[in-house]
């Protein structure tokens, strides 16, 4: 389990994260939403470590992130940043080996992980091509490949941080990257997602935290959060809401 206490952030002299309560529990999947610039990529940020907050206190297991060792928190905390950059030309496979670089199971499990984790985000086809030559949705869908294997076969629980991991897909993909993550979530991972698709949201996410210029401004269901007045105060989006006829969830249409 990872919490979150009164989290806040400052940049150049400006409070761009304030207040923020949260906690991943092991089998769910929170979802991050707000409009541009609300603070979604800093809460990241600083929920992984990267940022150095202001006040609050982030623990991973009743443990201060801060006293884990770098080895032990890749074996629990795996980050999917924004944007992931690399510049060598390895292939696929050598990519998602990467994540197995905390582990010490040996080449045949790692190799067993990796199959699994590339099937899991529908890209064992890739595995032999040189990264570089990738578009940009499938090198996303690599990266998701490299942090579940990074986190596969570790003891205890498993956390996953996802910063907009379908911003590039085709909508067959968005859906297979959410199933793996959700399927990431069954297994016992606890996941906190940010997403900008509000119906994506509503079909993968158990809870919702709605951000507006850094401060927490809802959380709850989907039920509780993608409901119309809370997406026209935060967003200035006029919707109507409807339930799924098959699945029940909110369904968010734009008027």
């Amino acid at each position: 389990m990872m919490i979150a206490e009164n989290l806040c952030v400052h940049r150049d002299g400006k409070d761009v994260l304030m207040n923020v309560d949260l906690t991943l529990a092991p089998g769910e999947i929170l979802g991050v939403l707000g409009p541009n610039g609300a603070g979604k990529s800093t809460l990241l940020g600083a929920m992984s470590g990267e940022l150095k907050t202001a006040k609050g206190r982030i623990s991973l297991d009743n443990r201060a992130l801060a006293e884990w060792s770098g080895r032990e928190r890749a074996r629990r905390l795996a980050v999917l940043p924004q944007s992931s950059t690399l510049s060598f030309a390895f292939n696929v496979h050598e990519v998602i080996a990467m994540g197995r670089l905390p582990h010490d199971t040996g080449r045949q499990r790692d190799a067993e992980i990796i199959r699994a984790s590339l099937e899991a985000v529908d890209s064992l086809h890739l595995q032999d091509r040189n990264y570089l030559t990738l578009s940009g949705g499938e090198r996303q869908r690599v990266h998701l490949a490299r942090v579940l294997a990074q986190l596969a076969g570790g003891e205890g629980a498993q956390t996953l941080l996802l910063d907009e991991p379908t911003s590039m897909l085709d909508p067959l993909h968005q859906h297979t990257t959410l199933q793996a993550v959700r399927e990431f979530a069954d297994r016992g991972g606890a996941v906190l997602v940010i997403l900008h698709d509000l119906n994506l949201a509503a079909r993968y996410c158990d809870h919702l935290l709605l951000l507006e210029n850094g401060r927490p401004y809802l959380s709850g269901s989907p039920q509780v959060v993608l409901a119309p007045e809370p997406l026209r105060s935060v967003f200035g989006l006029d919707v109507l809401v409807q339930v799924h006829p098959e699945r029940g969830h909110p369904l968010v249409i734009a008027r």
